[in-house]
């Protein structure tokens, strides 16, 4: 109980002596003639910070060490001109960053050259490029220095990010970029289909109006109108001089086999010319020569009632 009446003392005389230093400040306004109708609020007296340049400058020379460049290598370079594999990734990535902001009205409308979601892949560019035109111009010093230069085999630069996040970065690159291709991919394909789609349409408004020529072309004839049926003759367009001798020889095989066509019937019978050819006439050779040529002859294979008779013979 004695602790919570001092606690509770203690707070009160804070609160009093608050009270009272904020009514001195009251009178000593009111004296000064600061207050006027209305709510007035008292501001303290703020302390406005000083930037000093001759200080500043002096202190720095004092603090700077004037040691050779050998000692220092520093470096203050413009970057490195820009790779044309990286200006091209970069300008693809505005271009696709544009796309998605056109189609979609609810993201915040920006250039794509001053686009903060490509902020990083820029700052990134900057870095690799200064640090670039960096060792160009530090090893060209250093040659003039006669000083001479090596690098281990096994030389691993360190990096502020670590290993794990460096994966995830390529993870989501190359899920990026697959997202990318297959998008692409399924672009093609659409506009293949469309390409497809247009061309047999085509084909067949082509079909159907060669169709409704010739229809017409019908009609006339039949009125009277057109005396000649040249519109029915298949107009081919003629083979060149290079003509295939196999095609050629089966055509010819063909033609001579069954004929070009027209009356077939009665095309074996007798002619007055065919009837007076006797070149393939060949005389019959008398019965007594043809017993001579017999004899050099193999005999002739038995009868099968024979042949049966002879098998009965050998089971005996």
């Amino acid at each position: 109980m004695k602790v919570k009446k001092a606690v509770k003392a203690s707070s009160s005389s804070e609160s009093d002596s608050e009270y009272n230093s904020s009514d001195e400040e009251l009178r000593q306004a009111f004296a000064e003639g600061l207050l006027k109708p209305g709510l007035n609020v008292v501001e303290k007296n703020k302390k406005t910070p000083k930037n000093c340049v001759s200080l500043m400058k002096k202190k720095l020379e004092e603090i700077k060490l004037n040691l050779p460049w050998i000692e220092r290598l520093d470096l203050t370079n413009a970057p490195a001109p820009l790779a044309p594999e990286l200006a091209l990734q970069m300008q693809e990535q505005e271009d696709r960053r544009a796309k998605q902001l056109k189609g979609n009205k609810k993201l915040p409308q920006y250039d794509p050259a001053d686009d903060p979601v490509l902020n990083d892949f820029r700052r990134e560019t900057m870095f690799h490029r200064q640090a670039q035109a960096a060792v160009m111009e530090g090893i060209a010093r250093l040659k003039k220095l006669g000083i001479p230069t090596t690098r281990p085999d096994d030389y691993f630069a360190e990096m502020a990010k670590s290993d794990a996040h460096m994966h995830k970065v390529r993870e989501n690159l190359m899920k990026q970029q697959t997202i990318a291709q297959r998008s692409e991919k399924v672009r093609q394909l659409r506009q293949q289909r469309k390409i497809g789609k247009q061309m047999q349409i085509e084909a067949t408004l082509k079909k159907h109006a060669e169709k409704r020529k010739l229809l017409e072309e019908v009609k006339k004839y039949r009125k009277g109108v057109r005396k000649d049926l040249d519109f029915l003759e298949d107009k081919q367009k003629p083979q060149g001089k290079a003509v295939d001798q196999k095609a050629a020889a089966k055509r010819k095989m063909r033609d001579a086999k069954f004929g070009f066509g027209g009356k077939k019937r009665g095309s074996k019978k007798n002619t007055r010319a065919s009837s007076a050819d006797v070149s393939e006439y060949k005389r019959p050779s008398l019965p007594g020569k043809d017993s001579k040529k017999k004899k050099g002859k193999s005999k002739q294979r038995l009868g099968k009632s024979r042949r049966i008779q002879m098998k009965a013979k050998k089971k005996r």
